[in-house]
């Protein structure tokens, strides 16, 4: 069952800096306001659902969230001249403080964060239910932290709000990124007693006790503090709440969400058309999400995997023993079939540029959160759910946590653990280009089975802020990244000009 987001008015309450306090309108004096509503727990509840939809909507998951993420690493390349000029800027390193993309991502989260303060707040004074509304206000900082995290591994220092703002008075200045992640580990820690192991039916797609831990195990990896990071891997692990799909591609399609392997995803439905207008205040009022009408084969195709990434995938034309099945799930070939076997593709069907496989130019597309595989539609928004955790990741965010911390053979199981999937069925390491011998080789296969099991994902952007920063990457992967400036993005000029604790000495390095 497909979770059903609740906005209104009350909660939808913005985050506008630069808006004018004047009172030049009468207040409605039956609307509500946070004065008269959040009174008791189902009240509460409906605010959180304000939240996910704002994570659901198209400033966030519905549209620009996976740009941002993809356009940063090193997984995509421009699907031709269709790509536009703000999402290309970002993609070679040439974005400015009023790249618009960025800039919707940035708005996107503080509302969310402002959404999830008011339910926060609020929630203290609410009594008649106390176990929903613990599990409110948990649900809420769950989605406060999960957007402080965004906020902080692509902007840095931001502000940090934890209470609602009612006027521009109450603007921030830039914290630093210690008082964010200190923020976002203490919560993470508190809630977990608060929140369910798991949910049912109209609630699935809420924060779990899973969700928390997986979240709080990426804000130790990014701190480079493995030892934290693995007790809380390690309790995912031995819940037994989670298992690898036998299916790799269940991970990806509309008809097995909220599967085994799901620990945290934002949920959408084919309701509709995408609102291609919207920016993100209307409280996530789209069902449908673009990421299959931007990057599919017979759709926009704006991006493609990059060739680095193609070429990432084991392969018996490089001397691997096997050819990863992975290659083919996360991507179409020409010659491939699609809409259920019904359609082949072929080139005349696919525009812009060629990939490099294989020493042939060819045209390779995405297929992973595609819907050609049950359509033949070239304009399709889709209901397929956004993933966000999924417990591969914590398997291998294990890995690399048990490698950093002594115990190679460790790492090696879980490894084997992601490769021995019913669908993959890979060779165990070692294999004859991946040997795993040392600390430094059991690493080199951690990036390598990382970025073949979730490229595309919105993974790798953060896997190598920090590899870089630790010192661990022996050749920098993106051509256009200069150290001092594309660690972050810039902050938003509307940003600077219109939160009156900001000028432009606070602007990241570069811009």
């Amino acid at each position: 069952m497909k979770p059903t987001y609740w906005t209104t008015g009350i909660v939808a309450i913005g985050l506008f800096f630069g808006c004018s306090t004047d009172n030049l309108d009468k207040v409605n004096p039956n609307q509500f306001t946070t004065e008269t509503y959040f009174k008791n727990a189902d009240e509460l509840v409906k605010g959180v659902n304000s939240v996910y939809a704002i994570w659901q909507s198209a400033n966030l998951t519905g549209r620009e969230w996976f740009f941002v993420h993809d356009l940063r690493s090193d997984d995509v390349a421009t699907g031709g001249g269709q790509l536009e000029a703000p999402r290309n800027q970002i993609l070679i390193g040439a974005q400015n403080p009023g790249n618009g993309v960025a800039f919707s991502v940035w708005n996107g989260l503080y509302r969310a964060v402002h959404r999830a303060n008011v339910v926060i707040n609020k929630g203290t004074s609410v009594t008649d239910n106390p176990t929903l509304t613990k599990r409110a206000i948990a649900e809420a900082k769950f989605l406060r932290a999960l957007s402080y995290f965004d906020l902080v591994t692509l902007w840095g220092g931001v502000p940090l709000y934890t209470e609602y703002v009612e006027s521009t008075s109450g603007t921030k200045a830039r914290a630093t990124v210690d008082e964010i992640y200190n923020l976002l580990i203490t919560d993470l820690q508190a809630i977990q007693a608060d929140l369910p192991a798991s949910f049912s039916g109209a609630d699935l797609g809420r924060a779990t006790k899973g969700a928390a831990q997986a979240l709080l195990a990426r804000v130790y990896m990014q701190k480079g503090d493995y030892a934290n990071a693995k007790t809380q891997l390690q309790q995912i692990i031995s819940s037994g709440l989670y298992k690898l799909t036998d299916e790799y591609n269940d991970n990806f399609i509309e008809e097995t969400e909220f599967n085994s392997e799901s620990i945290f995803e934002i949920g959408f439905s084919k309701i509709g058309d995408f609102n291609w207008d919207g920016d993100g205040n209307d409280g996530g009022a789209n069902e449908t999400m673009t990421r299959s009408q931007e990057y599919s084969a017979i759709g926009w195709r704006n991006l493609i995997p990059s060739d680095g990434l193609i070429g990432e995938f084991e392969n018996t034309a490089k001397g691997d023993a096997k050819t990863d099945p992975r290659l083919k799930y996360n991507f179409y070939f020409i010659g491939d079939t699609y809409n259920n076997g019904a359609n082949t593709l072929m080139e005349s069907q696919v525009q812009g540029n060629t990939s490099n496989f294989n020493g042939t130019a060819q045209k390779i597309s995405w297929r992973k959160y595609t819907a050609m595989y049950k359509n033949n539609e070239t304009f399709y928004t889709s209901g397929i759910n956004m993933r966000i955790i999924r417990y591969a990741e914590v398997l291998l965010m294990m890995a690399e946590a048990e490698n950093e911390t002594g115990s190679t053979a460790n790492a090696i199981a879980l490894l084997n653990q992601v490769r021995a999937r019913k669908s993959v069925a890979m060779p165990a390491y070692p294999t004859t280009n991946y040997p795993v011998n040392s600390k430094d080789e059991v690493f080199r296969a951690i990036v390598h089975e990382k970025r073949v099991e979730q490229g595309g994902e919105q993974i790798r952007n953060r896997d190598l802020l920090r590899w870089r920063a630790q010192n661990k990457l022996k050749t920098e992967p993106i051509s256009y990244f200069a150290k001092g400036k594309q660690e972050l993005l810039p902050i938003p000029q509307q940003e600077l000009d219109n939160n009156s604790k900001l000028s432009q000495k606070d602007q990241n390095p570069g811009y």
